[in-house]
């Protein structure tokens, strides 16, 4: 008598293999997040080289060649993506344990720069600490790390985050910290984007209704008090609100009108990428905080819907990403997700808002895009966590193990 054994047919295998190759797949990392993300940073790349390629001309730049930041940001852009995917390798909870020290280290580091002689300055403000090889601005290191801490804090105060003097207070103090190193900088953009990320945080975790609008309300009048007992804010104020007017136009409000001349020049279509005059001396800093400008005279207003698009895109991925993580139980994962997004859509908001008119000249960057080795390092470091996240998603999601 024989066993009847089961047979399995080559379409039953067939049918086998697709499915582990389906399975392996949807494990896989958000590739179209890397490309965004690659194609903002090359974007960006090509952009600078277009908006620094005449600064050799000028006396400042004479021992520089044109190709000189195209280089320097070409070597950003390696040392940052190999940055990134070493940070991806960290999981998610030695993230966690590792936030609250990360942030203390950086206020140390905030310290150092107010120390002269280790602090270094450019045009009048202090924010730099020089390693000869490369400039590290401790400001930046402060946005990804108090998304982290914010992330962090919150999770470990859950229970008692209604209360002023356990939950809220002790934040409020540790940012009023930072916000009193930056402003000595001073850097009081760099300031209003950490604010920003931590509200937001503290919101989105739950925070007393009534403390955080006590405190919103607090931060918009330390900002006007700060305004209004700085002589020169007070006059980059009202230089922003008419900056036609003569004195504006040739003072505070210089690089605001070139910039608005930059993109009424560009018209729908721009007037061809490299063909931007303003660039050509006219508009100071047009490599790094105004490099939108030129995108808006070279590409016109297609090329900077495709910056928008792009940035908007990536911003609504963070939150997603956030979301899922915390359906999922993942709440400190979630928070920093949303913590990250945060900070790349209210950097890069200011930084469009400033280059079209709708802010008053602030000095910070257009996130992945501008000149800059502090700037895209941190921001890679920060959307690798963010990938390594939504990694982490997807593994739990089909059963595994981080």
């Amino acid at each position: 008598m024989k066993l009847a054994l089961p047979s399995f047919s080559r379409a039953t295998a067939t049918k086998a293999v697709g499915s582990l190759e389906q399975r392996s797949k949807m494990m896989a990392y958000d590739q179209p997040l890397v490309w965004v993300v690659l194609l903002l940073m090359l974007f960006g790349m090509v952009m600078v080289y277009s908006a620094s390629i005449s600064l050799p001309d000028s006396p400042k730049y004479a021992r520089y060649d044109n190709a000189h930041f195209l280089t320097r940001q070409a070597m950003f852009i390696c040392v940052s993506l190999f940055a990134g995917l070493l940070a991806f390798r960290v999981r998610i909870e030695t993230w966690q344990k590792l936030a609250p020290y990360l942030f203390v280290g950086t206020l140390i580091l905030l310290i150092m720069v107010l120390i002269p002689g280790v602090g270094k300055g450019v045009n009048g403000a202090r924010r730099w600490l020089s390693f000869h090889v490369f400039n590290l601005q401790p400001s930046e290191l402060m946005k990804l790390f108090v998304v982290l801490y914010a992330a962090d804090y919150t999770v470990r105060k859950q229970q008692v985050m209604h209360k002023l003097t356990k939950g809220f207070m002790p934040m409020t103090l540790a940012i009023g910290f930072v916000g009193l190193l930056l402003l000595l900088e001073p850097d009081l953009g760099a300031f209003g984007v950490i604010v920003c990320i931590a509200m937001g945080i503290l919101f989105l975790g739950g925070i007393n209704g009534i403390w955080f609008g006590g405190i919103g309300a607090t931060l918009v009048g330390i900002f006007s008090l700060v305004i209004v007992l700085s002589p020169w804010r007070r006059e980059r104020i009202f230089a922003y609100l008419n900056p036609w007017e003569e004195n504006n136009a040739l003072g505070k409000a210089y690089q605001l009108s070139h910039s608005l001349i930059a993109f009424g020049r560009g018209e729908l279509f721009g007037v061809g990428l490299g063909g931007s005059v303003e660039k050509l001396h006219y508009l100071p800093e047009a490599h790094t905080d105004f490099l939108l400008a030129v995108i808006g005279e070279e590409l016109g207003f297609v090329g900077v819907l495709l910056v928008v698009v792009l940035f908007y895109w990536l911003i609504k991925r963070a939150f997603e990403i956030g979301r899922q993580a915390i359906a999922m139980d993942m709440t400190f994962a979630g928070l920093t997700a949303k913590g990250i997004g945060i900070w790349i859509g209210v950097q890069a908001f200011i930084n469009m808002g400033v280059n079209l008119g709708l802010l008053p000249t602030k000095g910070l960057t257009l996130p992945l895009m501008s000149y800059g080795g502090s700037g895209v390092l941190i921001n890679c470091i920060g959307l690798a966590i963010l990938l390594r996240i939504d990694y982490e998603n997807r593994v739990l999601m089909r059963g595994g193990r981080v």
